[in-house]
């Protein structure tokens, strides 16, 4: 509404322009008969090329017009309004249309303004609603969780290892994972620093991934005494899910290798690639049947937190490698 009432405003200025010239045109063809006009400067042209009753803005001499003369075969009679004086009317011109459309603009602006915010409170308290529904349910796993996870050790030490108890704790594991994520989205978490050896991190959660996916190696090349300062949770969440998604489409007997070098940390591995690096940290993107796509967005999101840069490089059937750049 705002870009119309501009449109108008500019028509009805173009339009006052127009009649500003055809009134001064009007007046200077009866100023051409009695000579009586004191704004008007009268003066005589050559007629050569020169046009009768008709409006001339030139530059420098403002806005002229020409007359016949009677009895006269070779000159005109000019007549023309000064350029200062011509801009001063366009002025007043402009000022009226200001005072006439600025109340109306503000009236606009206020009226969307309240508009926006009378329909969208009913989209704002169902939010609110659903955001604090799904933190209630979040808060409610952690009970079946618990319990699931206490029955599966019980089971485990009763009949030994077994092949369905342990696709059942990885399946808690996951459903751990997905909570840990709805939690970084849901849940304001303080982003205070500290201190910590980077290699005893990165092995903590390489031995907690390696239990899940035997068949995977993992090399880990990190000077021991090499710290790194920041937030240590959203930390442990960027890496958690790089090494999971790294492990998880990895092919079997493959290899993840996590490497220090030059400020960057690099996360490689040789699973089936990803085709469109650009799109991979959008929200809900995904290019494989399991998950739901939010991980890498998660973890775009909170390297942006903590001024941790991060690239790809991917190639399909070959691996893809994550580079963070880390601050010291």
């Amino acid at each position: 509404m705002s870009i119309l009432i501009s449109v108008i405003v500019y028509t009805t200025y173009t339009k006052e322009v127009d009649a500003l010239d055809i009134k001064l045109l009007d007046e200077m063809r009866i100023c051409s008969f009695d000579l009586k006009c004191k704004e008007f400067t009268i003066g005589f042209a050559d007629k050569n090329k020169k046009e009768v009753y008709r409006l001339y803005k030139e530059q420098g001499r403002g806005v002229i017009a020409y007359f016949p003369i009677l009895k006269s075969q070779n000159n005109l009679l000019s007549i023309s309004f000064s350029n200062k004086q011509y801009i001063e009317r366009q002025y007043l011109i402009k000022i009226e249309l200001l005072k006439e459309f600025i109340p109306i603009l503000i009236s606009i602006i206020l009226f969307s303004i309240l508009f926006s915010l009378y329909t969208l409170s009913p989209l704002r308290r169902s939010l609110r609603l659903t955001e604090e529904f799904v933190k209630d349910i979040l808060h409610d796993f952690n009970t079946p969780l618990a319990s699931l996870r206490l029955n599966s050790s019980m089971l485990k030490r009763e009949i030994g290892e077994n092949r369905k108890i342990s696709r059942m704790e990885g399946n808690i594991e996951n459903i751990l994972s997905l909570q840990d994520n709805l939690r970084c989205y849901l849940f304001d978490h303080e982003m205070q620093q500290e201190s910590f050896l980077l290699i005893d991190f990165i092995q903590n959660s390489v031995e907690a991934i390696e239990k899940s996916y035997q068949h995977i190696t993992y090399k880990v090349d990190i000077p021991s005494t090499f710290k790194i300062r920041t937030n240590k949770k959203a930390f442990g969440r960027i890496i958690d899910n790089l090494l999971s998604n790294a492990s998880k489409y990895n092919k079997h007997n493959g290899k993840v290798e996590i490497i220090y070098q030059n400020r960057q940390l690099i996360i490689s591995d040789t699973g089936k690639g990803i085709k469109e690096t650009k799109r991979v940290f959008q929200r809900f993107y995904k290019e494989q049947d399991r998950g739901i796509g939010v991980g890498l967005h998660i973890v775009k999101k909170l390297c942006d937190e903590l001024k941790i840069g991060i690239e790809l490089e991917s190639q399909v059937g070959v691996g893809s490698r994550f580079i963070l750049t880390l601050r010291i």
